[in-house]
């Protein structure tokens, strides 16, 4: 934690300030998400598939605008789009926790999803302005910020939600309530291309005055950044395992009581405090020995290879009952989410500097959103295909298929980030020339 705290005080007040107010962020959202389906199919008593609806809007409205947030971010400026996202999320978490009508609870879900596609891409491209050569370390040490929140904000929401749920979402809205104003007061403004940013990203200045579509075809014109968001879909789609998969087979096997919960609690601790205590470290003794392409193929490889622990428990006869029954059902996936973090570890700064390396520095915010867009929508065939696979395997008794089909899948993406890394298409493009104004 010493390290960390060193770390932190190395940077500028701006990149320290959004450090903090991801984990914040992480900290207020994490408290009353994995509590808000109980709370509207218990104590508001909604169907099945209107909680389904509720929290479908939230995702989509998030996913789907990822795109339209960073496009505002390059040419409002950051801070207002950081601003506008923690109100949002003020207003949306304080309505989920008052309101009981399906209108305003999918206004209110709406909303929270919205504040993510507003400040998500706003805060990775003005950190990534600030850090500017540190870059790939500052996104290593915003990862552990990032992971702190996830690993809190649960326990956080389970205290307050034995309370009461309005509780949870009344103290969630405060704390993006207070957010908003310390970033109004002590956030400085940030545009792209202001001068302490990245220095090669002054060409968006005259970019101000291009319309949205011409910004959006040069994007999607960018060959080398698309491939590298297609081939990144499966990092995402693994890494979300830890969510899905993983907790699923523990459930399968240990069951819905106690000692199941208490395998589940035990991945989910494991994951988020390994990134907590070594994340900086993996990434210094990365950068000292291989190339970003390099690191990017190793973490999908590690990822892909965490999947080989449960691949190995299917040829375990499973006991009926007892100790050895409760380790069978959580070591393997324990073990698998330990590696995805190391995975995750290896690559996740590396993989945010790719993009502005990619964007040439120039609109930074709209790539971050269409890359955010493109692995959501990755994520959700990806979980999609997970689903069906797990029941396909129960369904034909065939256990190994989704470890299987993870595994391959992670060797595919790391296959095509190596592809990508040997070509040169990972290096940053070169700058395309201003057009000349047309004489008076």
């Amino acid at each position: 934690m010493k390290s960390v705290v060193t770390q932190l005080r190395s940077y500028e007040r701006s990149v320290q300030l959004l450090m903090v107010n991801q984990f914040t962020i992480n900290l207020g959202f994490y408290m009353l998400m994995p509590y808000l389906a109980a709370h509207l199919s218990g104590t508001l008593g909604l169907a099945g598939w209107i909680v389904g609806l509720v929290l479908g809007v939230r995702n989509f409205s998030q996913q789907g605008l990822f795109l339209v947030g960073g496009t505002l971010a390059d040419r409002l400026g950051y801070k207002p789009l950081i601003v506008a996202g923690c109100v949002l999320r003020t207003a949306g978490f304080a309505m989920l926790g008052l309101v009981d009508s399906l209108p305003a609870l999918l206004a209110a879900s709406a909303a929270t999803g919205l504040a993510g596609a507003l400040f998500n891409p706003a805060v990775r491209a003005y950190l990534a302005a600030d850090a500017g050569e540190r870059r790939v370390e500052a996104f290593a040490l915003f990862n552990v910020f990032y992971q702190a929140g996830i690993l809190l904000g649960p326990l956080v929401g389970m205290v307050l939600t034995g309370l009461d749920f309005r509780v949870t979402c009344l103290v969630s809205a405060g704390i993006f309530a207070v957010l908003s104003i310390v970033q109004i007061r002590s956030l400085p403004a940030r545009r792209a291309g202001d001068s302490g940013g990245t220095g090669t990203e002054t060409q968006n200045a005259g970019k101000q005055r291009e319309s949205v579509l011409s910004q959006w075809r040069g994007v999607v014109r960018n060959r080398p950044f698309l491939l590298f968001s297609a081939a990144m879909i499966g990092f995402y789609v693994l890494q979300f395992q830890v969510y899905l998969a993983l907790p699923m087979e523990v459930r399968r096997l240990g069951g819905d009581g106690h000692s199941g919960t208490a395998a589940v609690a035990l991945l989910f601790a494991v994951s988020g405090l390994s990134t907590i205590l070594f994340q900086t470290r993996v990434t210094a003794w990365c950068r000292a020995r291989m190339e970003p392409g390099r690191a990017l193929t190793w973490g999908l490889l590690v990822m892909g290879a965490a999947f080989t622990p449960l691949l190995a428990a299917t040829a375990v006869p499973v006991p009926e009952n007892g100790v050895a029954l409760w380790l069978l059902a959580a070591v393997p996936p324990t073990l698998a989410a330990l590696v995805l973090a190391i995975g995750t570890m290896i690559a996740y700064p590396f993989e945010m500097d790719t993009i502005v390396r990619l964007s040439g520095d120039r609109l930074v915010a709209t790539h971050y959103g269409l890359y955010n867009t493109i692995c959501g929508i990755g994520i959700t065939l990806g979980n999609l295909l997970t689903g069906a696979a797990l029941d396909a395997a129960r369904a034909a008794e065939v256990s190994a298929l989704p470890w299987t089909a993870l595994l391959a899948l992670g060797l595919a993406c790391a296959g095509a980030l190596y592809g990508l890394h040997r070509s040169g298409r990972l290096a940053r493009p070169a700058p395309r020339a201003e057009p000349r104004p047309a004489a008076a």
